[in-house]
C-alpha cells in the first residue's frame, strides 16, 4: 500500500459522511446512487435515493414501473435520459440477464447509461475488483497532488489520470478506498477553498507547495452555449382544460411532458404569436395573454433557453384536454413544473381546485 492511499484511508476512516449507500454491498442499491448522484450533488440526490427505494425496493418492481412513473419520480434532477437508461438496464438484468446483476467492470459496461466511472465504483465496491474510480473529484485531488496539468477533458488526460489512479489505489481494498478518494475530494480538497492547513497530505502536496492549486486541474474550455427561443402557450377550453404533450425524439427532456411549443430564432411578439398557434394547431384564439414579459433564462449544460409563456383562450374544446388538477400528474421538466407553481396562484387556475 503506497503512502498516499494508506493517508486517503486514514481519513476516510475518521471523516467519511454517513451516508445510506455506504451500508451496504447490494449492487442494486450502490448502481442506483451512483446514477442518481451523477451531475448532482449528494444533499440534492439523497432524497431522490429514499424516495426510489421506498418506491421500488427491488430491480425487479423498477423494471416493472412504467417510464412515465420513472420520470415522474425523477422531476427536479435533470439530465433525465440517466433515469431512462436506469429503467432500461434494470429491464435488461431482469429479462436478458434473468435477474443476475453484471459482477465486473466489463460486464457492467454492458449496461446503459453506465461508463467507466459507474462501472468502477460497482465492481469495486460491491465485488473487491481493483479498478480505479475516476470522477471529477478524484481529477482535482491527483492533478493537485502530483501537479500535473494535463487537460482532465482530452483523451490523453482520461487515459493518464486512470493509469495513475490505479498506480496509487489500494488494490487490497479497492471499493473502500474508491469511495475514501472521493470524500476526500468532495469535503477536503475542494474545487474552491480547499482545506489545505488541515490536509494530511500537505507535505507532500506538489501544488500547495508551488502555489498551483487554484489551477490545477486543467480543464479545456467548454464549447459555445447555444441560445434557443421557446415560446410556450396554454391553451383553455370553456371548460376550463388545457393540453400537454409528450416531447418525442432525441434531445433534451424526451418523453417528459411540457405545453405546446414553438420555438423560434427570437421570441415572438402577439400578433405573430397568435398567427403560429392558429397555423400550428388550428386554434381559433379568442384572447392571447403575455403571461410576463421578462423571459425566463432557463440554463442548460450547454444551451440557454430564452422562455416566455403566453395564455391563450381558444374557442371551442380541446381533444384530449386536461383538467388542471391533472397536470401535476404528469412527468415534466422543471421549467414546466415551476410555471405550473407560479400559475396555481393566478385567476386562470380554476379556483375549486386551488
Amino acid at each position: 500500500m503506497s503512502t498516499f492511499s494508506k493517508t486517503i484511508l486514514h481519513w476516510y476512516s475518521e471523516n467519511k459522511r454517513a451516508l445510506p449507500w455506504r451500508t451496504t454491498r447490494d449492487p442494486y442499491k450502490i448502481w442506483l446512487s451512483e446514477i442518481l448522484l451523477q451531475q448532482t450533488r449528494v444533499a440534492q440526490g439523497l432524497p431522490y435515493y429514499e424516495r426510489f427505494l421506498k418506491e421500488y425496493p427491488q430491480i425487479e418492481a423498477l423494471a416493472a414501473a412504467e417510464e412515465s412513473e420513472i420520470l415522474k419520480l425523477w422531476q427536479g434532477l435533470g439530465y433525465y435520459s440517466r433515469a431512462r437508461n436506469l429503467h432500461a438496464s434494470a429491464k435488461m438484468i431482469t429479462g436478458e440477464l434473468k435477474g443476475i446483476f453484471p459482477s465486473s467492470h466489463k460486464e457492467l459496461l454492458a449496461l446503459k447509461g453506465v461508463g467507466d466511472y459507474t462501472a468502477s465504483a460497482i465492481a469495486s465496491i460491491c465485488f473487491d475488483e481493483a479498478t480505479p474510480v475516476v470522477d471529477g473529484n478524484v481529477y482535482r485531488v491527483l492533478a493537485r497532488y502530483y501537479g500535473s496539468s494535463v487537460p482532465i477533458n482530452t483523451p490523453k488526460g482520461i487515459s493518464y489520470f486512470k493509469e495513475l489512479a490505479l498506480e496509487v489505489m489500494d488494490r487490497d481494498n479497492a471499493g473502500e478506498y474508491n469511495q475514501a478518494i472521493m470524500e476526500f475530494g468532495a469535503i477536503q480538497c475542494t474545487p474552491q477553498n480547499p482545506v489545505c492547513d488541515s490536509c494530511p497530505l500537505n507535505n507532500s502536496c506538489h501544488a500547495l507547495n508551488v502555489g498551483s492549486v487554484k489551477e490545477l486541474p486543467v480543464k479545456l474550455k467548454k464549447n459555445k452555449v447555444k441560445i434557443r427561443h421557446f415560446n410556450y402557450y396554454v391553451p383553455l377550453d370553456h371548460n376550463g382544460n388545457t393540453l400537454l404533450k409528450k416531447r418525442v425524439g432525441k434531445g433534451i427532456w424526451e418523453n417528459l411532458f411540457e405545453f405546446p411549443l414553438i420555438e423560434s430564432d427570437r421570441l415572438l411578439q402577439e400578433k405573430e404569436m397568435k398567427g403560429a398557434i392558429e397555423n400550428d394547431d388550428q386554434f381559433v384564439i379568442s384572447e392571447l395573454v403575455l403571461w410576463k414579459e421578462e423571459a425566463i433564462i432557463h440554463k442548460l449544460s450547454h444551451q440557454h433557453l430564452v422562455t416566455r409563456f403566453w395564455i391563450a383562450q381558444i374557442d371551442g374544446v380541446l381533444k384530449d384536454g386536461l383538467s388542471f388538477e391533472r397536470l401535476e400528474t404528469y412527468p415534466v421538466p422543471v421549467l414546466i413544473a415551476d410555471f405550473i407553481d407560479t400559475l396555481k396562484n393566478s385567476y386562470f387556475w380554476p379556483k375549486e381546485i386551488s
